[in-house]
């Protein structure tokens, strides 16, 4: 490292080194040595690609590759796309065909990615993003999903075949289980269209009859008809929720604009039930644990003594956060 100048988080890239080295003393499979590898080389151009823009936010899209351009569903993602940019987020597609095509060419070049697969059939780079510095193609689905996710402000997922549905399902799951911060899930389908209906009316059907699943659960999302109303509902979960991490056990939500002390009062009461045995929630300044993020540190905190288990009522707490 003192060789090849300047490294950032010398004491992180230290254990990636050890744990690279430790690998090659240890691995026999030449094939998990090269899946690792190439793991690491796609993460790191990943992070290369957004990293000049990590404080715009970005909406993920999802939906078929097969939706052909001039039907519905085609000319309402290209609408979105347009709306998205028009309000300052940038949008996140696969890349290629059909929905993707359609979102991006709304949103236009400068303002897409696309995180592209490489597959036998059917994920050619659509044409708005043929030579974009921000198309980037992944060999694993699981390093291209981090993107997708990690990078999102926001999904909205359209009508799609097996891969919409996996990418769904993977988001509720991260949501359910806390392994990804909240944020707004739309399921959005054409005036009139059954899709997502019928998926939320299995949920409710054989998912939560059965127990499966908790009531809290279905807040995790939310079905809209319409591009204005997608953005209006992602507009809406940061009009004062600005973001939330972990310090010292206690989680801290940075508030876009302060709460009074009576609004503290009655989010504490309505929200009991999310608070560990005897915690709290108060309003707080930045903790110095937090300077790491200097951007955020003159912004006003709500701090709670989190359970870290009612992810879904977490959500409503931020929409209770945003109706003040």
């Amino acid at each position: 490292m003192a060789l090849v100048g300047e490294v950032r988080h010398p004491e992180l890239v230290r254990e990636m080194i050890l744990a690279a080295l430790k690998a090659g003393q240890e691995g026999e499979d030449r094939a998990g040595i090269k899946l690792m590898n190439t793991t690491l080389k796609e993460m790191r151009f990943t992070a290369k690609v957004f990293g000049p823009y990590s404080s715009v936010k970005k909406v993920t899209v999802f939906g078929s590759a097969r939706t052909e351009p001039g039907e519905p569903l085609y000319e309402l993602a290209s609408f979105l796309g347009s709306r998205l940019a028009a309000h300052g987020y940038m949008v996140i597609t696969g890349g290629g065909p059909g929905i993707m095509h359609a979102v991006n060419e709304g949103a236009g070049a400068e303002h897409s990615f696309g995180v592209n697969i490489r597959l036998p059939f059917e994920q050619r780079t659509n044409p708005v993003l043929e030579g974009n510095p921000r198309a980037i193609m992944y060999k694993y689905f699981f390093n291209r999903k981090v993107a997708f996710l990690k990078e999102a402000s926001a999904i909205v997922l359209f009508p799609g075949g097996f891969g919409t549905l996996d990418e769904a399902m993977e988001t509720l799951t991260l949501l359910q289980t806390g392994k990804r911060a909240p944020l707004p899930l739309l399921l959005l389908d054409e005036p009139g269209g059954t899709y997502w209906d019928r998926c939320v009316r299995f949920f409710k059907d054989e998912l939560l009859s059965r127990t499966f699943i908790d009531p809290d659960d279905l807040l995790l999302f939310e079905c809209v008809r319409s591009a204005d109303e997608a953005v209006a509902r992602i507009n809406r979960f940061y009009r004062r929720f600005h973001s939330l991490r972990y310090v010292d056990g206690q989680l801290v939500i940075r508030l876009a604009s302060p709460l009074d002390a009576d609004s503290v009062a009655g989010l504490r009461s309505g929200f009991q039930d999310i608070l560990s045995p005897g915690g709290d929630m108060r309003a707080s300044e930045a903790f110095p644990q937090e300077s790491d993020e200097p951007d955020t540190l003159d912004l006003p905190r709500l701090v709670l003594d989190f359970n870290r288990k009612s992810f879904s009522r977490l959500r409503a707490l931020i929409d209770a956060i945003n109706a003040f």
